[in-house]
């Protein structure tokens, strides 16, 4: 640490960085200084595991593929969480994913623990036929590992609601005669999909951010209307938000994929940029706006930044020059320890990921209800359901902050006494109030089922 109390190196693996986060909210976590054991039980995995996974590709050759699927808790509910195909998959990151999940549904109160997947291969060089081979055979090494009631996954980065389609028959081929609607979330309509699932993400962190901004929680930002918005990730998630933010009167000043940026601060038509981006594959065919590397959108002047790609892009190295009022986290893990130091001391708040984009989760979660129950909601009930989910977590955030603070002076005292020598504790920022309520519900329901036998 250096005298601020922003660490001197930036860890960018993922596990650690869940663990940095996890421990943050350890003093705040009352009766449990002599119970360590507790909070190293809720941390670590329940179950890592890895598989091969040989495909016939379209040459012929056959192409082995590594997989991974991590049931981090299933102490509140079945573990939930997608499955990504991506080259950088590995087992760390995986790991952080499912225990981010875990945290992620405690947060929002849904009855589900964490858990994720993921294939190490660049999903962007498979064919259709190929892409559907390597879901099917990764779900059959898979067997009764996942489940409607042990484990339940969703779509991720360069998977989707077809993706789940096949999870959905493959794992139906073997259990025939049960209802296998719920053993995976984010399907297709037509195959017990839900309204809304695919804006779920996006339209969840709007909520929360709106929510944020009514209760004056970003200094400086009163209303959304006519607010810079710069976007990294022109995804899913990403595409999503410019729309829903643009029809709030948000100005979208700059977005991102991984081949670059474009930057317009009189804002971009979002029309011509969705174009360009289905014509070129990448925002950068959009004519009229200034190019940007694919780091440098990061640095754009905005009043709103929203990190919506991967983990670990505002680090040490750039935390410094980010020039916005607030940060939305609709990436996983997008900001690292290092870099929340920096942007809390220059009065920045980061809206956490576990809370910004829970938005996906949840409407999830409503799709395995309506699954399970044979039924369908409408749209207007899905979203409806959706905002009370995610005020409320803001609501509860917000209450445990000023609560925490109040009492800061005094847990700032007991950690220097019962830590001597170490690094002072820092005013709470969101994600800690945040992972203070995720953690301490999840530790209250582990202490009170108990350990078997």
């Amino acid at each position: 640490m250096d005298d601020g109390g922003i660490p001197t190196t930036d860890d960018l693996n993922p596990a650690r960085v869940a663990r940095a986060q996890f421990e943050s909210a350890v003093p705040y976590l009352a009766g449990l200084s002599d119970c360590d054991g507790w909070l190293e039980f809720l941390f670590q995995p329940e179950r890592v595991t890895k598989v091969v996974l040989p495909v016939v590709m379209d040459d012929g050759c056959v192409h082995v593929f590594h997989g991974y699927r991590v049931l981090h808790s299933n102490a509140r509910g079945p573990g939930k969480g997608g499955i990504r195909f991506h080259p950088a998959v590995d087992e760390d990151d995986v790991v952080a994913l499912a225990t981010w999940m875990t945290w992620k549904c405690a947060l929002v109160d849904i009855p589900f623990g964490g858990a994720k997947g993921g294939v190490q291969c660049d999903a962007r060089l498979l064919s259709m036929r190929e892409k559907e081979a390597l879901t099917r055979r990764f779900v059959i090494e898979l067997g009764d590992e996942i489940g409607p009631h042990t484990d339940i996954p969703a779509p991720d980065l360069y998977t989707d609601s077809q993706t789940m389609a096949w999870v959905y028959d493959t794992y139906a081929m073997f259990h025939p005669g049960e209802n296998c609607l719920p053993v995976v979330t984010g399907k297709p309509l037509d195959l017990g999909g839900s309204y809304g699932r695919e804006t779920a993400t996006a339209l969840g962190g709007v909520f929360v951010l709106e929510r944020i901004v009514e209760l004056a929680m970003v200094p400086g930002l009163g209303t959304l209307e006519g607010a810079a918005v710069a976007i990294q990730g022109f995804g899913n998630a990403g595409a999503n938000a410019a729309t829903l933010l643009a029809g709030r009167g948000a100005r979208v000043v700059a977005v991102s994929d991984s081949a670059g940026g474009i930057h317009d601060p009189d804002g971009l038509d979002l029309a011509a940029v969705a174009a360009a981006k289905s014509e070129h594959g990448t925002v950068t065919g959009y004519a009229g706006a200034k190019p940007l590397g694919p780091h440098e959108l990061l640095e754009v002047p905005c009043d709103v930044l929203i990190p919506a790609a991967m983990e670990s892009q505002i680090t040490r190295a750039n935390a410094a020059r980010v020039d916005t009022r607030v940060v939305l986290e609709l990436a996983n893990g997008p900001t690292t320890p290092a870099a929340d130091a920096i942007l809390r001391e220059r009065g920045i708040p980061v809206v956490p990921d576990i809370l910004a984009n829970a938005g996906g989760v949840v409407v999830s979660y409503f799709e395995w209800v309506q699954n399970l129950e044979n039924r369908r909601w409408d749209e207007r009930d899905v979203e409806s359901r959706l905002k009370a989910t995610m005020v409320q977590a803001v609501d509860t955030v917000a209450t445990r902050r000023v609560a925490i603070r109040e009492g800061f002076e005094a847990v700032r005292q007991s950690w220097r006494e019962s830590h001597p020598g170490a690094a002072s504790l820092p005013v709470p920022d969101l994600r800690t109030v945040a992972y203070v309520v995720a953690v301490g519900r999840c530790i209250r329901t582990v202490r009170e089922r108990g350990i078997f036998p």
